[in-house]
């Protein structure tokens, strides 16, 4: 009965060490990415590129709600002059799935010229297009556009890669999974903190572009 109740014990203790690390960490991405984060437009610095983090699309090429926001909000600081031009990256894994084809024929179909779009289909997560923006496509003055639970880990990855980028939020509503990517925001959050630490090169250093 002892060593059962030590068992429970250390396993208490455990997983409140855990969750103290998982809100830690989290509290530390905030910190210090607070100063880089803007949610009105008219507060938000101007930069050459505006960023857009690639998310799910569907089977028939349709943007997903969450990348829709994304892509939006992007055309939305285009037109009021904040941004000049667009860098899309995000997964291209197959034939069958490609975020930044999604992205580009939506960009396009709203009147944002081809020429004016520069794609990057090897952006598989954050911290590859945040690698890659920068050391590949050579964007040093950009704003980061996605929704707000992400964009710490997005600049934290990004002010650690010595880039000079801010962040836009994208949130225009209410989404069905995003409890779920919350809770899976905190555990990117260490995979993000092991990558910058080892300064991880990304999945693939080839260009890649539209």
């Amino acid at each position: 009965m002892k060593r059962l109740k030590k068992i429970i014990l250390f396993f208490v203790i455990g997983l409140v060490l855990i969750i103290f690390l998982v809100l830690g960490v989290e509290a530390i991405f905030k910190r210090e990415t607070a100063d880089l984060i803007y949610r009105e437009t008219s507060t938000l610095p101007e930069a050459n590129t505006v960023i857009i983090l690639g998310a799910s699309v569907h089977a028939d090429g349709k943007l997903s709600p969450i990348l829709k926001d994304r892509v939006d909000t992007a055309i939305r600081l285009f037109e009021a002059g904040k941004v000049k031009n667009f860098l899309v990256t995000g997964d291209h894994r197959s034939d069958d799935y490609n975020e930044v084809a999604a992205m580009v024929n939506y960009l396009e179909k709203k009147g944002i010229a081809d020429s004016l779009i520069t794609a990057d289909h090897a952006g598989l997560d954050t911290y590859d297009s945040m690698y890659r923006a920068g050391k590949l496509f050579g964007v040093d003055n950009a704003v980061v556009v996605t929704q707000a639970f992400h964009l710490p880990r997005t600049l934290y990855i990004a002010s650690k890669l010595n880039l000079d980028y801010t962040g836009f939020t994208a949130d225009q509503r209410a989404y069905t999974t995003e409890y779920r990517l919350k809770q899976r925001e905190k555990l990117a959050n260490f995979k993000a903190l092991w990558e910058v630490l080892l300064k991880k090169k990304p999945t693939t250093l080839k260009l890649r572009v539209h």
